[in-house]
């Protein structure tokens, strides 16, 4: 990516947890926390679908991503808003879409994420592809500019795959999502064949730990993919601001929800990231 006078941007931040999930942290004060104390440039809204999500309340989930938005907005941040989900679901990703576009498109700050993780059956031909060819037009229709972050296949993986098909719009990147204690070398290897096709790669979502999200943490190889993503100028966002039982996540349970997170209620991968951040920052 590159900004207004050529220069390659990286941008670096959090992804929140499922919407329906992890509310606790849709709030300003969090949001503004990160800004201010962790150095965040980024903030990943993660719009839950299914399971208690849009789907069933698109209300409710509307109205907590529109004030984590405002509030990534207030402090400066940019903000992916994505569309949280492993299945297509065309029509309601359109409606989606077309409200965040209308109300917030003019805003420079805004990303837009319309899948978030395609499965292994959906391939880029037959699934994906075609999912953002009828979608992106809604989007762009209304907001010509702003970066659309394409979701790939593999629980977006295969951004070489794409990259090889690539879609035929302006302003796109593809979706590079990892968990460093499972994905090492033969990932990067995949970035490094799309971006030698041309493509940018964008990733928004990583962990430290295995794929669950929860197990071993391996902070050698997340070195790696962070001096990776640097050297190569790819933006990312750690899964996820949250307090859940799990290694992903960057708070201990019960951490307030407000921010002003003290040493003892981070957990061992948020205070790696947290310092990540608060590096590159300066």
């Amino acid at each position: 990516m590159i900004d207004a006078h050529g220069q390659p941007v990286t941008l670096r931040g959090m992804s929140l947890f499922w919407s329906q999930w992890g509310p606790r942290f849709y709030n300003a004060d969090a949001i503004g926390w990160l800004a201010r104390d962790w150095k965040a440039s980024l903030l990943r809204v993660a719009v839950a679908v299914p399971s208690g999500g849009y789907l069933q309340y698109p209300a409710r989930e509307t109205a907590k991503a529109e004030r984590a938005i405002e509030a990534a907005v207030a402090n400066g941040l940019y903000v992916i808003v994505d569309w949280h989900a492993h299945d297509p679901e065309p029509e309601a990703a359109a409606t989606f879409f077309t409200h965040i576009a209308t109300k917030y498109g003019h805003l420079p700050n805004i990303i837009y994420e319309p899948w978030n993780e395609p499965l292994e059956h959906h391939t880029w031909p037959v699934d994906v592809k075609p999912y953002h060819m009828a979608l992106i037009p809604r989007i762009r229709a209304i907001d010509p500019d702003n970066l659309i972050v394409a979701g790939t296949p593999r629980w977006s993986s295969d951004v070489d795959v794409a990259a090889a098909d690539p879609l035929p719009f302006d302003n796109v990147a593809y979706v590079m999502h990892f968990y460093a204690t499972s994905h090492g070398q033969a990932y990067r290897d995949k970035v490094t064949r799309a971006m030698e096709r041309g493509a940018a790669v964008f990733v928004t979502e990583y962990g430290t730990t295995e794929a669950t999200g929860d197990g071993v943490i391996d902070a050698e190889e997340t070195q790696a993919w962070w001096d990776f993503m640097e050297a190569n100028h790819i933006s990312y966002a750690n899964w996820s601001l949250n307090d859940k039982r799990e290694s992903a996540a960057a708070l201990v349970r019960g951490a307030p929800a407000n921010g002003g997170w003290t040493d003892a209620q981070i957990t061992r991968s948020g205070k790696m990231v947290r310092d990540q951040l608060r590096r590159m920052a300066t």
